[in-house]
């Protein structure tokens, strides 16, 4: 079946995850209360899912991801560089009505998609706000985000198409700042990308849609986020990190980094 490699223990473990640090207020309580948990195998296997979706399930590893992210019930995502909206899908179904995504992608990449986002959001996912913008302009209020997520994205700030000037989608240091300026306090920033070889310059970006995982750790730093934890779940060590992301005999494979940051409370 589709959906077997959903192992129960990581579904478990990310729905115990998932409702850490975040709660709700319960007018009849009259309290704050533990957030619900997320049941991640109702978000995976939603009916209203695409089914196209499910086949990159096993190379995505959602379950774990998400629960990475301590997503939970009522959250407001930033999800930057959403592309044609697979994880969209799952923030969406996960964080409920109450919630709110803001699915951004620079105007310019509008032709890789095609109509993939139309079709996403086309009277369907309410709780879900289009958002094109460059990397380095998020039409989101200061403090108004509990996660912001960029996943296979960051290096794109280095990428530059034939013809367009540099920093074409967003100034790294402003790229960084605004996703600072938008996080509450407290809040997280997870961020996946491609693997380049140590030392790398940034243009790798452009040339390989790699980066040097120093690179993006050091910006984030910088922008004043606290570095809080490090995974290696999608490590690959046989992967050669100085060949393109889309050469066949690493697609989809390629060793990639995964830090989550937190805005300090102070």
């Amino acid at each position: 079946m589709r959906k077997s490699y959903v192992l129960a223990g990581l579904i478990a473990l990310a729905t115990i995850s998932a409702c850490a640090a975040n709660g709700y207020d319960d007018p009849l309580a009259g309290k704050r209360l533990s957030a619900p948990p997320i049941d991640y195998n109702a978000v995976l296997t939603h009916p209203d899912r695409p089914t196209a979706d499910f086949a990159d399930d096993q190379a995505r590893r959602p379950a774990e991801v998400l629960a990475f992210t301590e997503l939970a019930y009522g959250m407001t995502v930033v999800e930057m560089e959403a592309g044609g909206g697979y994880y969209t899908e799952l923030f969406a179904h996960a964080i409920g009505p109450e919630g709110k995504v803001y699915m951004q992608n620079p105007l310019e990449f509008d032709g890789f998609f095609g109509d993939a986002i139309t079709a996403r959001l086309n009277n369907r996912l309410s709780n879900v706000q289009a958002m094109r913008t460059p990397f380095d302009q998020l039409t989101v209020s200061d403090g108004e985000a509990d996660l912001v997520t960029w996943f296979l994205g960051p290096h794109e700030l280095w990428f530059r198409p034939p013809g367009a000037p540099e920093n074409a989608f967003g100034e790294p240091t402003q790229a960084f700042a605004e996703i600072a300026r938008v996080l509450k306090p407290g809040g997280i920033f997870v961020a996946i990308d491609h693997a380049a070889a140590e030392g790398a310059p940034p243009e790798s970006g452009s040339e390989t849609h790699r980066i040097d995982p120093m690179i993006i750790k050091s910006y984030a730093l910088a922008a004043g986020l606290d570095l809080v934890e490090e995974s290696d779940l999608f490590a690959n060590p046989d992967d050669d990190p100085l060949i393109s992301v889309f050469d066949p005999s690493v697609r989809r494979k390629t060793n990639r980094f995964m830090f989550k940051f937190r805005k300090p409370t102070t």
